[in-house]
């Protein structure tokens, strides 16, 4: 595959930028605000979490230091899938197998949920149930690969091993082995936080923007939050659900920030018919994740370098988008691209693979949802779950798997 950039390539914009349906109401954040509960981030994952506490009846206010999703979420790539960064043998000799194959299932009942959400709320976001097909790569081989297919069918979870010969017939593709899974989907992203985040306002929440929270202080039966220029929120509760950007009383040691970058390139010649039911990821450093768009272009990502800036650095991009042109090559050979977008962002990881679902340390009243690893959106909905469920005094059985010290144990190497 040979990478051909368009002349006016939109370089730093992501694909899904001035789309339709992308909009939602703001207003400037005023000196006071009072709440019961209030939401740190207008992202993905802020505007599932107050769509679960609207729903229980709570009165919801959501701030963003930004205007409304204009942080990671316009970044993502939405692959929506079940299966975790840490596959889930690796995950089971860390965790237990018991608590592994429960992480594994919720994220599974996760997408699902996800597509009840959408369908419940009406949004037009492109929601689309699909394949996943995952290749055996650098990291894991073709027998790593049939030993998580094992352990995935013991957990009940869809599973199946293709050998080289069958992924060559049915994919034209040359690697010695995958697992093919059903239970993933797509989306676009911002249409679905945007209209997540319009339903809750309708429904009485409010929203904020330029609202940069510095400082939270535990006041009396609540939360106090100052933010930059002595502004203050007072509520019961405040759940902060910032991306990547993790408060810094949250310990460092279980997670870490890291730069990726993504792709949107036209094909010279239609798409394989397989890959608009299927999403590609690759078992690989550096790894490639691959899907196709409704328009008919290639939405790829990777390329993931260990430092939290990276991305901010525009002499990269052009870099990594001839790289990832030629990642593509290796997955769709005989087709040249015109890339069309190019952009960076934040990415964050943690040890486990599972999502930080947690009180901050000393604030009983406080919560961070963080650490969501490449199931981004996935993570969110559990969150959501986690989080209203707590605030409204019934537990949800798993969230003991998302707490800080299930972090703490790095994977095996």
């Amino acid at each position: 595959m040979t990478w051909s950039p368009r002349r006016r390539l939109r370089r730093g914009e992501t694909v899904w930028a001035g789309d339709s349906g992308t909009t939602v109401p703001s207003r400037p954040l005023p000196s006071t605000v009072v709440a019961d509960v209030v939401v740190v981030g207008a992202g993905i994952s802020g505007a599932l979490v107050a769509r679960a506490l609207r729903l229980s009846g709570r009165d919801v206010v959501i701030v963003d230091r930004r205007r409304p999703v204009a942080g990671s979420t316009l970044a993502s790539t939405a692959l929506l899938q079940y299966e975790l960064d840490v596959p889930l043998y690796r995950l089971a000799r860390q965790i237990g197998w018991s608590r592994a194959k429960r992480a594994w299932q919720r994220s599974a009942r996760a997408v699902a949920d996800l597509g009840d959400i959408v369908r419940a709320d009406h949004l037009r976001c492109q929601f689309t149930s699909c394949e996943s097909l995952y290749l055996a790569g650098s990291r894991y081989g073709r027998r790593a690969l049939q030993y998580e297919v094992e352990s995935r069918q013991r957990a009940g979870l869809s599973a199946h091993y293709l050998d080289g010969r069958t992924l060559r017939e049915h994919y034209g593709i040359e690697r010695t082995g995958a697992i093919l899974s059903a239970g993933a989907a797509v989306a676009h992203p911002v249409r679905l936080t945007a209209g997540l985040l319009r339903r809750s306002i309708r429904a009485g929440a409010r929203l904020f923007h330029d609202a940069d929270i510095v400082d939270v202080q535990r006041a009396r039966d609540g939360v106090m939050l100052v933010a930059s220029e002595g502004r203050v929120l007072v509520a019961n509760h405040v759940v902060f659900c910032s991306g990547y950007e993790v408060p810094t009383i949250v310990p460092r040691s279980t997670h870490h920030i890291l730069s990726t970058w993504a792709i949107a390139a036209r094909p010279t010649r239609p798409v394989p018919a397989w890959l608009r039911h299927t999403i590609v990821w690759e078992a690989a450093t550096p790894y490639l994740y691959l899907r196709a768009l409704p328009d008919g272009r290639l939405l790829a990502g990777g390329r993931d370098e260990r430092s939290g800036s990276a991305h901010t650095d525009r002499r990269r991009l052009p870099r990594k988008a001839r790289l990832l042109a030629r990642d593509v090559g290796a997955i769709l050979p005989d087709r040249s691209v015109q890339v069309t977008h190019a952009w960076g962002g934040a990415f964050g990881e943690s040890t486990s693979g599972l999502p930080l679902i947690d009180r901050l340390p000393g604030h009983s009243r406080a919560w961070v949802v963080a650490g969501f690893g490449g199931n981004g959106i996935t993570f969110s909905v559990v969150a959501a779950q986690v989080v209203s469920a707590a605030i409204n005094g019934t537990p949800d059985p798993d969230a003991a798997l998302f707490r800080i010290g299930t972090h703490l144990r790095s994977p095996l190497t």
